[in-house]
């Protein structure tokens, strides 16, 4: 792709991954690193692999066919994008206990999640009034954009859904017949434990968006687009539009929420210091330290400008 040198893979998968070979991975991983211009962040646990890469395309392909050989060519759910620029710093490997944090380890996603509904057909499926649409993501990615009538949890953290699923799901479904229960996130992985976890609490006529909101980006024209706004990314990028592009949000580097283009016009917004998100969360003390912060960042683009200038 012209003029976009670096190529971002979005991928997870879900299986039974060895101790052993997760160290191995992860070495292999860092000699790789070491060789090449390759950023991102992959979280390995016992139930699989999750993350994104970031790199030029020959590297993309080393890295992809080390990973094929130690899932077993398992299918990867990769979403592929570009960019000019680099969307992460480094290289950043996590070995955690689950690949995306639920806190219900007897989930099994690659053993009983939901159905996939494909792109084409998902428009169908959240039309029809008889479907209830849930977003599983945190309050501040729907808050930038979702699809059109569906449900916000509210939860900051995913490990928050499974109780309100609990406290608010039947309210929900209680006057309908039989009623699809569709669910959609950012790339696929959260929906292949939220539909599981719900399959195993009893409810039936579970679906999830196959490839989640990107690939749903990606396969839809937009006159027929049924998502509103922007898709938060947890990269440098912050948020796609709808043509997968770098959008209009930014991040507060002392909360950490995305902030628009308006909400950086407020006069709460001191760029790297606070937002109108997080006035009444910090200190003085803590102000300075991030006023004294966004100061160093700022001299070192003025010192990186003059190098390249030179």
């Amino acid at each position: 792709m012209k003029g976009k040198n670096y190529k971002i893979v979005s991928l997870y998968s879900f299986f039974p991954f060895q101790e052993n070979l997760i160290i191995e991975l992860k070495n292999k991983l860092l000699e790789i690193e070491n060789e090449n211009d390759i950023s991102g962040l992959l979280i390995f646990a016992s139930e699989g692999i999750n993350g994104t890469i970031c790199a030029q395309n020959n590297v993309i392909n080393i890295v992809i066919n080390l990973l094929n050989k130690y899932t077993d060519n398992r299918n990867l759910n990769m979403k592929v994008n570009f960019s000019k620029n680099k969307v992460f710093k480094k290289l950043k490997i996590k070995i955690k206990k689950e690949i995306v944090t639920m806190g219900v380890p007897e989930i099994k996603p690659s053993q009983d999640n939901g159905t996939y509904i494909d792109s084409a057909n998902w428009n169908k499926l959240i039309k029809n009034p008889n479907t209830i649409v849930i977003d599983t993501r945190n309050h501040y990615e729907v808050s930038i954009g979702t699809f059109q009538n569906s449900i916000n949890p509210k939860t900051r953290n995913f490990s928050e859904f499974p109780k309100w699923v609990d406290d608010h799901l039947d309210t929900h479904i209680e006057n309908k017949e039989s009623p699809n229960i569709a669910m959609f996130c950012t790339g696929g992985i959260r929906c292949e434990k939220a539909t599981t976890l719900l399959k195993k609490k009893g409810y039936k006529n579970i679906y999830h968006l196959q490839g989640g909101i990107l690939q749903y980006l990606d396969d839809i024209p937009k006159e027929k687009n049924l998502f509103e706004g922007e898709c938060y990314v947890f990269d440098k990028r912050v948020a796609l539009d709808q043509e997968l592009e770098k959008g209009s949000y930014s991040i507060c580097h002392a909360c950490g929420m995305p902030v628009s283009v308006q909400d950086q016009e407020r006069k709460e917004y001191r760029k790297g210091i606070q937002c109108h998100f997080c006035i009444d969360q910090f200190t003085d003390d803590d102000r300075k330290r991030f006023e004294e912060r966004q100061k160093q960042i700022d001299r070192l683009k003025v010192e990186n400008h003059k190098i390249y200038q030179d």
